[in-house]
């Protein structure tokens, strides 16, 4: 028989995730094996709602420049491994007991799971119950422990970065503060990457919790140097020193809290306090959806081959990672569980403090 591989996306979606299904099916294809596309997330899997997809032939055409995932994706429903602001929850013995043998039906030797800190704390845990799993590191909050960069994160910060420098001539035109809000969820990387690239006024994110008095000093300063409008990027986990995260709406006790609002607070807060005119933008899924960029699709091509590399070596239960001079496998164990967070002492703190940016401190 056929060795065969399964490819489940699991979690939000973002740009390249396409890209890394056909890499790991071409990789696939080529030693002799069927890769077989899991639909739906890992529901797809359970023997009761099984649903897959051989991966070959016209399928695979244009899946590298196409944003989204053909398989489909979840973040909600039986598997569900983070609650609250990212509790770790375990996932019940007979949902992994049910997963198992319907990888085994399936006759796969493994198992490529792409994911986020969710979908592969739910890996680690399929390997553990002795599934034969790898993982991807898929999310535009680049936040994954273990990897210096995720796929998803570069094509974010293109978006972003691009609606600050339309905000820039709007906001000179009237006069006025916009704030933007960007995603990221606990962690800074997408607003400092794209409020340095945007020449932002104000960057606002979780690692540094702001002040309001900070960022209208900043606005008045520019005032006096004859600026008459300001640019503000703030993450959606950024909040005001000695106050919680800021949530859209309630959350079942099975999902994590959806983090989203901050940019019309601190607008408002702005407009009161200064007596300027600021709007607040939303950027919001438009950072997860359109085509990869040109460095997400080398990433993702390299992932997904260095994905099918692991299954050929049996080294299960590791996650790809890029160390900066190399593609590598490192345990699911260390790359989960925990945030990579914009370090406080890092470069991007200094330049942005070199280049007169407030920070909110």
């Amino acid at each position: 028989m056929t060795p065969r591989i399964g490819v489940v996306t699991g979690g939000g979606d973002c740009p390249g995730l396409n890209a890394v299904i056909r890499a790991v099916a071409k990789a696939a294809i080529r030693r002799g094996w069927k890769p077989i596309g899991v639909v739906g997330g890992y529901e797809g899997l359970l023997p009761m709602t099984q649903q897959t997809k051989v991966l070959e032939g016209e399928l695979l055409d244009g899946l590298l420049v196409r944003g989204g995932t053909i398989l489909g994706t979840a973040n909600q429903g039986k598997f569900s491994a983070k609650v609250g602001h990212g509790e770790s929850r375990r996932l019940p013995k007979e949902l992994l007991d049910e997963t198992k043998r319907g990888c085994e039906e399936l006759g796969l030797i493994g198992l490529v799971s792409i994911g986020g800190d969710g979908s592969l704390s739910i890996a680690q845990q399929m390997f553990e119950h002795g599934i034969p799993v790898v993982g991807v590191p898929k999310t535009i909050d680049n936040d994954l422990a273990a990897t210096m960069m995720t796929f998803g994160f570069d094509s974010a910060v293109a978006c972003a970065t691009d609606a600050v420098d339309r905000l820039h001539s709007t906001a000179e035109s009237h006069r006025r503060v916009m704030v933007l809000e960007v995603m990221g969820r606990y962690a800074g990387w997408i607003a400092i990457y794209a409020g340095l690239a945007g020449g932002a006024d104000v960057i606002l994110f979780p690692e540094i919790p702001f002040h309001y008095e900070k960022i209208c000093h900043k606005i008045g300063e520019r005032e006096k140097a004859g600026k008459h409008f300001a640019i503000v990027v703030a993450a959606e986990g950024a909040r005001p020193a000695g106050e919680s995260f800021v949530t859209s709406a309630d959350q079942p006790d099975n999902r994590e809290a959806r983090l989203g609002g901050i940019g019309a607070q601190v607008a408002a807060e702005i407009q009161k306090r200064t007596a300027k005119e600021t709007r607040s933008i939303v950027l919001g899924h438009l950072q997860r959806g359109g085509s990869p960029t040109n460095m997400d699709r080398a990433l993702c091509t390299i992932f997904g081959a260095k994905a099918v590399e692991l299954i050929a070596e049996g080294k299960f239960g590791q996650m790809v990672a890029f160390t900066g001079s190399q593609i590598t496998g490192v345990p699911l164990s260390e790359a989960t569980g925990q945030l990579r967070t914009v370090p406080l002492d890092g470069g991007f703190i200094k330049a942005a403090r070199a280049m007169g940016i407030c920070l909110g401190d």
